[in-house]
Protein backbone atom coordinates (compact mmCIF):
# COMPACT_ATOMS: atom_id res chain seq x y z
CA UNK A 1 0.00 0.00 0.00
CA UNK A 2 1.27 3.59 -0.92
CA UNK A 3 1.72 6.26 1.66
CA UNK A 4 -0.88 8.50 -0.78
CA UNK A 5 -3.44 5.75 -0.03
CA UNK A 6 -2.41 5.48 3.87
CA UNK A 7 -2.54 9.13 4.27
CA UNK A 8 -6.36 8.95 2.29
CA UNK A 9 -7.55 6.24 5.11
CA UNK A 10 -6.07 8.11 7.89
CA UNK A 11 -8.18 11.14 6.35
CA UNK A 12 -11.23 9.03 5.99
CA UNK A 13 -11.03 7.52 9.65
CA UNK A 14 -10.73 11.15 10.88
CA UNK A 15 -13.20 12.79 8.92
CA UNK A 16 -15.72 9.76 10.31
CA UNK A 17 -14.62 10.68 13.89
CA UNK A 18 -15.20 14.25 13.38
CA UNK A 19 -18.94 13.92 11.72
CA UNK A 20 -19.51 11.56 14.09
CA UNK A 21 -18.61 13.74 17.04
CA UNK A 22 -20.20 16.79 15.04
CA UNK A 23 -23.87 14.94 14.21
CA UNK A 24 -26.12 13.73 17.04
CA UNK A 25 -29.59 12.25 17.22
CA UNK A 26 -32.42 13.14 18.96
CA UNK A 27 -34.64 10.21 20.13
CA UNK A 28 -38.68 11.03 20.59
CA UNK A 29 -38.48 9.15 24.26
CA UNK A 30 -35.18 11.50 25.02
CA UNK A 31 -34.47 15.33 25.43
CA UNK A 32 -30.71 16.37 24.59
CA UNK A 33 -28.75 19.57 26.58
CA UNK A 34 -25.99 20.49 24.75
CA UNK A 35 -22.91 21.16 27.04
CA UNK A 36 -19.62 23.62 25.91
CA UNK A 37 -16.76 22.91 28.41
CA UNK A 38 -19.40 21.71 30.69
CA UNK A 39 -21.86 24.43 31.07
CA UNK A 40 -24.95 24.01 29.24
CA UNK A 41 -25.45 25.90 26.02
CA UNK A 42 -28.80 26.92 24.60
CA UNK A 43 -32.61 25.00 25.27
CA UNK A 44 -32.87 21.49 25.62
CA UNK A 45 -33.55 20.01 22.20
CA UNK A 46 -36.88 17.69 22.24
CA UNK A 47 -37.84 17.63 18.58
CA UNK A 48 -37.04 14.15 16.78
CA UNK A 49 -34.31 14.78 14.29
CA UNK A 50 -30.45 15.25 13.57
CA UNK A 51 -28.43 18.39 15.01
CA UNK A 52 -25.33 19.75 15.17
CA UNK A 53 -22.47 20.11 17.57
CA UNK A 54 -18.89 21.42 17.67
CA UNK A 55 -16.86 18.56 18.02
CA UNK A 56 -14.69 16.24 20.01
CA UNK A 57 -13.89 18.14 23.39
CA UNK A 58 -15.48 21.72 23.27
CA UNK A 59 -19.13 20.16 23.27
CA UNK A 60 -20.50 17.22 24.42
CA UNK A 61 -24.50 15.87 24.77
CA UNK A 62 -26.35 14.75 27.67
CA UNK A 63 -29.79 12.52 26.90
CA UNK A 64 -32.28 12.74 29.23
CA UNK A 65 -35.82 10.61 29.58
CA UNK A 66 -38.84 12.56 29.06
CA UNK A 67 -41.20 9.67 29.67
CA UNK A 68 -43.34 8.53 32.35
CA UNK A 69 -40.86 7.20 35.27
CA UNK A 70 -41.80 4.54 38.00
CA UNK A 71 -40.24 4.93 41.25
CA UNK A 72 -40.30 2.30 43.50
CA UNK A 73 -39.69 3.06 47.26
CA UNK A 74 -38.18 1.08 50.16
CA UNK A 75 -41.43 0.23 52.68
CA UNK A 76 -41.10 1.93 55.96
CA UNK A 77 -43.21 2.30 59.28
CA UNK A 78 -45.27 5.19 60.70
CA UNK A 79 -47.12 6.09 62.97
CA UNK A 80 -50.64 7.19 62.95
CA UNK A 81 -52.31 10.18 64.20
CA UNK A 82 -54.32 7.28 66.65
CA UNK A 83 -50.50 5.95 67.51
CA UNK A 84 -50.90 2.68 65.61
CA UNK A 85 -48.13 1.77 63.71
CA UNK A 86 -48.44 0.72 60.52
CA UNK A 87 -45.71 -0.48 57.53
CA UNK A 88 -46.19 1.28 53.95
CA UNK A 89 -45.31 0.34 50.76
CA UNK A 90 -45.23 3.38 48.48
CA UNK A 91 -44.32 4.19 44.53
CA UNK A 92 -44.46 7.16 42.40
CA UNK A 93 -44.37 8.45 38.70
CA UNK A 94 -43.33 11.37 37.75
CA UNK A 95 -41.74 12.81 34.32
CA UNK A 96 -38.64 15.21 33.76
CA UNK A 97 -40.32 18.55 32.37
CA UNK A 98 -37.11 21.32 32.79
CA UNK A 99 -34.36 18.95 31.73
CA UNK A 100 -32.08 22.28 31.99
CA UNK A 101 -33.19 22.90 35.59
CA UNK A 102 -33.11 19.34 36.37
CA UNK A 103 -29.66 18.91 34.89
CA UNK A 104 -28.12 21.92 37.45
CA UNK A 105 -29.80 20.93 40.46
CA UNK A 106 -29.49 16.92 39.72
CA UNK A 107 -26.10 16.65 39.10
CA UNK A 108 -25.76 13.05 39.98
CA UNK A 109 -28.78 12.26 37.29
CA UNK A 110 -31.25 9.42 37.92
CA UNK A 111 -29.21 7.69 40.80
CA UNK A 112 -29.56 10.95 43.12
CA UNK A 113 -32.76 11.76 42.24
CA UNK A 114 -34.29 8.73 43.21
CA UNK A 115 -32.26 9.61 46.28
CA UNK A 116 -34.30 12.45 46.89
CA UNK A 117 -37.60 10.97 45.73
CA UNK A 118 -37.13 8.50 48.55
CA UNK A 119 -36.59 10.95 51.03
CA UNK A 120 -39.04 13.40 49.73
CA UNK A 121 -41.59 10.62 49.51
CA UNK A 122 -40.91 9.18 52.40
CA UNK A 123 -41.39 12.34 54.48
CA UNK A 124 -44.67 13.56 52.67
CA UNK A 125 -46.23 10.28 53.90
CA UNK A 126 -45.44 11.00 57.05
CA UNK A 127 -46.20 13.90 57.16
CA UNK A 128 -49.83 13.36 55.89
CA UNK A 129 -50.77 9.91 57.93
CA UNK A 130 -49.42 11.19 61.13
CA UNK A 131 -52.49 13.55 61.53
CA UNK A 132 -54.97 11.08 60.72
CA UNK A 133 -56.29 8.02 62.62
CA UNK A 134 -55.15 4.03 60.77
CA UNK A 135 -59.12 3.36 59.22
CA UNK A 136 -58.56 6.75 57.32
CA UNK A 137 -55.69 4.75 55.39
CA UNK A 138 -57.67 1.60 55.13
CA UNK A 139 -60.58 2.94 53.54
CA UNK A 140 -61.98 5.57 50.82
CA UNK A 141 -60.48 8.24 52.43
CA UNK A 142 -57.08 7.09 51.41
CA UNK A 143 -57.45 8.14 47.91
CA UNK A 144 -57.83 11.90 49.37
CA UNK A 145 -54.50 11.53 51.51
CA UNK A 146 -52.47 10.41 48.26
CA UNK A 147 -53.36 13.12 46.28
CA UNK A 148 -52.36 15.58 49.40
CA UNK A 149 -49.32 13.41 49.63
CA UNK A 150 -48.66 13.82 45.74
CA UNK A 151 -49.24 17.41 45.94
CA UNK A 152 -47.16 18.09 48.21
CA UNK A 153 -43.92 16.09 46.86
CA UNK A 154 -44.64 17.67 43.37
CA UNK A 155 -44.33 21.47 45.16
CA UNK A 156 -40.47 20.45 45.86
CA UNK A 157 -39.97 17.97 42.99
CA UNK A 158 -40.69 21.02 40.55
CA UNK A 159 -37.90 23.17 42.06
CA UNK A 160 -35.26 20.33 40.44
CA UNK A 161 -37.44 20.75 37.06
CA UNK A 162 -39.65 16.86 37.90
CA UNK A 163 -43.15 16.93 38.21
CA UNK A 164 -44.21 14.23 40.40
CA UNK A 165 -47.58 13.38 38.62
CA UNK A 166 -48.78 10.49 41.33
CA UNK A 167 -47.67 9.12 44.27
CA UNK A 168 -49.79 5.77 45.47
CA UNK A 169 -49.41 3.30 48.50
CA UNK A 170 -49.40 -0.37 47.02
CA UNK A 171 -49.93 -1.75 50.74
CA UNK A 172 -50.30 -1.35 54.23
CA UNK A 173 -49.87 -3.56 56.53
CA UNK A 174 -49.69 -3.83 60.38
CA UNK A 175 -46.30 -4.75 62.00
CA UNK A 176 -45.79 -8.81 62.29
CA UNK A 177 -46.39 -8.60 65.90
CA UNK A 178 -49.23 -6.15 65.77
CA UNK A 179 -51.14 -8.19 62.99
CA UNK A 180 -50.50 -11.58 65.08
CA UNK A 181 -52.44 -9.41 67.87
CA UNK A 182 -54.87 -8.92 65.65
CA UNK A 183 -55.35 -11.75 63.84
CA UNK A 184 -55.73 -13.26 67.97
CA UNK A 185 -58.37 -10.98 68.57
CA UNK A 186 -60.31 -11.37 65.19
CA UNK A 187 -60.16 -15.15 65.72
CA UNK A 188 -61.15 -14.68 69.47
CA UNK A 189 -64.37 -12.33 68.00
CA UNK A 190 -65.08 -15.17 65.33
CA UNK A 191 -65.26 -17.92 67.70
CA UNK A 192 -67.51 -16.31 70.53
CA UNK A 193 -69.85 -15.16 67.75
CA UNK A 194 -69.54 -18.64 66.25
CA UNK A 195 -70.63 -19.67 70.16
CA UNK A 196 -73.44 -17.00 70.61
CA UNK A 197 -74.51 -18.94 67.11
CA UNK A 198 -74.38 -22.45 67.48
CA UNK A 199 -75.79 -21.92 71.09
CA UNK A 200 -79.10 -19.37 69.56
CA UNK A 201 -79.35 -22.70 66.94
CA UNK A 202 -79.35 -24.69 69.95
CA UNK A 203 -82.32 -22.88 71.38
CA UNK A 204 -84.13 -22.74 68.25
CA UNK A 205 -84.10 -26.28 67.40
CA UNK A 206 -85.15 -27.18 70.92
CA UNK A 207 -87.92 -24.85 70.61
CA UNK A 208 -88.93 -26.41 67.19
CA UNK A 209 -89.07 -29.47 68.75
CA UNK A 210 -90.91 -28.84 71.80
CA UNK A 211 -93.81 -27.18 68.91
CA UNK A 212 -93.30 -30.49 66.93
CA UNK A 213 -94.04 -32.31 70.15
CA UNK A 214 -96.89 -30.67 71.27
CA UNK A 215 -98.60 -30.45 67.86
CA UNK A 216 -97.89 -34.30 67.71
CA UNK A 217 -99.86 -34.34 71.18
CA UNK A 218 -102.73 -32.00 70.18
CA UNK A 219 -102.80 -34.07 66.59
CA UNK A 220 -103.19 -37.56 68.31
CA UNK A 221 -105.26 -36.87 71.27
CA UNK A 222 -107.76 -35.19 68.59
CA UNK A 223 -107.52 -38.09 66.59
CA UNK A 224 -107.56 -40.30 69.57
CA UNK A 225 -110.92 -38.25 70.89
CA UNK A 226 -112.32 -38.45 67.10
CA UNK A 227 -111.91 -42.50 67.04
CA UNK A 228 -113.80 -42.60 69.76
CA UNK A 229 -116.64 -41.10 68.98
CA UNK A 230 -116.65 -42.47 66.15
CA UNK A 231 -116.36 -46.35 67.32
CA UNK A 232 -119.17 -45.03 70.11
CA UNK A 233 -121.54 -43.76 66.99
CA UNK A 234 -120.52 -47.21 64.89
CA UNK A 235 -121.58 -49.60 68.24
CA UNK A 236 -124.37 -47.24 68.52
CA UNK A 237 -125.31 -47.73 64.81
CA UNK A 238 -124.44 -51.37 65.26
CA UNK A 239 -127.08 -52.06 68.22
CA UNK A 240 -129.67 -49.87 66.75
CA UNK A 241 -129.35 -52.24 64.18
CA UNK A 242 -129.04 -56.01 65.76
CA UNK A 243 -131.99 -54.34 67.59
CA UNK A 244 -134.29 -54.00 64.34
CA UNK A 245 -133.09 -56.97 63.28
CA UNK A 246 -133.33 -58.93 65.99
CA UNK A 247 -136.71 -57.83 66.98
CA UNK A 248 -138.18 -58.88 63.96
CA UNK A 249 -137.27 -62.35 65.09
CA UNK A 250 -136.83 -62.58 68.86
CA UNK A 251 -136.54 -66.76 68.97
CA UNK A 252 -133.60 -66.54 66.76
CA UNK A 253 -132.00 -63.44 68.42
CA UNK A 254 -132.57 -65.70 71.53
CA UNK A 255 -130.71 -69.00 70.05
CA UNK A 256 -128.01 -66.70 68.29
CA UNK A 257 -127.21 -65.24 71.48
CA UNK A 258 -127.05 -68.48 73.35
CA UNK A 259 -124.96 -69.70 70.40
CA UNK A 260 -122.02 -67.43 70.95
CA UNK A 261 -122.35 -68.14 74.78
CA UNK A 262 -121.63 -71.52 73.83
CA UNK A 263 -118.94 -70.26 72.12
CA UNK A 264 -117.11 -67.97 74.27
CA UNK A 265 -117.67 -71.04 77.09
CA UNK A 266 -116.50 -74.07 75.21
CA UNK A 267 -113.80 -72.07 72.61
CA UNK A 268 -111.97 -71.21 75.62
CA UNK A 269 -110.37 -74.75 76.14
CA UNK A 270 -108.90 -76.25 79.60
CA UNK A 271 -111.82 -74.71 81.41
CA UNK A 272 -114.05 -76.94 83.58
CA UNK A 273 -117.77 -76.43 84.60
CA UNK A 274 -120.11 -78.33 86.81
CA UNK A 275 -123.63 -78.03 85.66
CA UNK A 276 -127.09 -79.97 85.55
CA UNK A 277 -127.79 -81.38 82.03
CA UNK A 278 -131.30 -79.80 82.62
CA UNK A 279 -129.75 -76.37 83.25
CA UNK A 280 -131.26 -73.64 81.47
CA UNK A 281 -128.23 -72.86 79.83
CA UNK A 282 -127.99 -76.34 78.19
CA UNK A 283 -131.64 -75.97 76.88
CA UNK A 284 -130.76 -75.86 73.18
CA UNK A 285 -128.94 -79.18 73.84
CA UNK A 286 -132.12 -80.73 75.10
CA UNK A 287 -134.24 -78.99 72.68
CA UNK A 288 -133.12 -77.50 69.49
CA UNK A 289 -136.25 -74.76 69.62
CA UNK A 290 -134.96 -74.03 73.19
CA UNK A 291 -138.06 -74.72 74.93
CA UNK A 292 -137.61 -75.48 78.74
CA UNK A 293 -138.30 -79.04 79.83
CA UNK A 294 -140.83 -79.29 82.52
CA UNK A 295 -139.30 -80.49 85.77
CA UNK A 296 -140.30 -83.44 87.39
Amino acid sequence: MSNRSIIALVVLAVLGFVLTQTFYTVDPTKQVLVRQFGAIVGEPKTEPGLYVKIPLWIQDIQRIDRRLLDYEAEEFEIIAGDQKRLVVDAYARYKIVAAKRYAQTVPGGETSLRGLLDSLINSEIRGVLSSVPLHAVLTDQRANLMDEITRRVNIKTMELGVETVDVRIKRADLPQANSQSVYNRMKTDREREAGQLRAEGDEENARIKATADREVAVIKADAGLKGQILRGEADAAATEIYAKAFSKDKDFYAFYRRMEAYKQAFGSGGSTMLLSPDNDFFRYFNDPAGMVSPKK
